[in-house]
């Protein structure tokens, strides 16, 4: 039997939710809520595609058209957000068999493919996938370049004692040996602010660009259906130092926006506590694993390395020929 890939109805989409929380890839930016509030801040049009055997879901694949001076391209997950992961996830196939699943992993890929080159023929395309997505063969067969890139995931299945023991010798030394100087709590929208104007204000003064309207995470916040954007922030004598907006689903939790470095004159260890009291939060919350977002970078990685996390691969997937990938690449955050 074929797989019928299409364009989410609305009986789909009264479905959709359950779906990204039965797959591994689904992630809350998987979420149809949060899908719509990524379409409406990059301009994009949403094309939420799923695949059916029969009645039984096998896939689904959040696609984003834009068009720019009458070139259209396609994006899963939307430029300029800096939404970690998307692309595809996959539904009912872990019961099967290793031929039978990348068969019908491919049939669904095929099918989806087959769309977007009929309806938006797009120029260029740019997708990032989620860590659980494992075989980019799919696309490479589809004319996309596949390039790996990194993550750090720290095990919270651990008790809390066994995890610090785990981390390096500093890290160890700052969660521990620091008085009570300091104040750390997860707050709500003014929080969300602090966080944003802050790692904006570090960006553009390394000359980096930062385009993520702060309009946009308040509204991810406030419509994530059943996942979580939860502003940790310390303080010092009341006076905001620095935070970390972790993105919480599932069985993870994320560390998204933050931890930048602090110009605050403070003898604390700021990013090494809020790392800490989210990672508390999750093993008090029954979560598996805490995302530290990203391992590509070799100065930061240093300090991320310090929480024993374990090496995990995802996908950036590019289609287009050179021109385009040269004009894209002019824009910021499409990798």
């Amino acid at each position: 039997m074929s797989i019928d890939v299409r364009v989410a109805t609305d009986e789909d989409r009264e479905k959709w939710n359950r779906y990204v929380e039965q797959s591994p890839q689904g992630t809350l930016c998987h979420e149809l809520e949060a899908l719509r509030v990524q379409a409406d801040y990059s301009d994009a049009t949403l094309h939420p595609l799923i695949g059916f055997k029969g009645q039984e879901p096998v896939g689904l694949f959040p696609v984003f058209e834009i068009n720019k001076q009458f070139v259209t391209t396609a994006f899963s997950p939307p430029p300029h957000l800096r939404v970690p992961y998307l692309g595809p996830a996959f539904l009912n196939m872990a019961k099967l068999k290793q031929r039978k699943r990348e068969r019908r992993r491919q049939r669904f890929m095929d099918g989806c493919f087959e769309w977007i080159q009929s309806e938006l023929a797009p120029k260029y395309g740019h997708i990032r996938t989620a860590t659980a997505f494992e075989d980019s063969r799919p696309f490479k067969w589809n004319e996309y370049d596949a390039t790996p890139e990194y993550t750090y995931a720290v095990d919270l299945t651990l008790d809390e004692d066994d995890l610090l023991m785990t981390f390096s010798s500093d890290a160890r030394s700052n969660i521990r040996n620091t008085d009570d100087a300091y104040e750390i709590e997860v707050g709500g929208p003014e929080e969300i602010r602090l966080i944003h104007e802050q790692v904006k204000n570090r960006y553009e003064s390394q000359d980096i660009g930062f385009d993520v309207p702060v309009e946009f995470v308040l509204d991810l916040a406030e419509q994530s259906a059943n996942g979580h954007v939860r502003p940790y922030t310390l303080r010092v004598d009341g006076d905001f130092i620095g935070g970390i907006l972790a993105l919480e689903y599932g069985g993870t939790t994320g560390r998204w926006m933050g931890g930048v470095r602090t110009d605050a004159d403070v003898d604390v260890a700021t990013n090494d506590l809020l790392d800490w009291s989210i990672m508390q939060d999750g093993l008090e919350n029954g979560l598996e694993t805490y995302d530290l977002v990203g391992a590509d970078t070799r100065r930061i990685n240093r300090y991320k390395a310090k929480f024993n996390p374990e090496l995990r691969t995802y996908y950036s997937l590019e289609y287009g020929k050179w021109g385009m990938r040269r004009l894209a690449s002019l824009y910021d955050s499409v990798k």
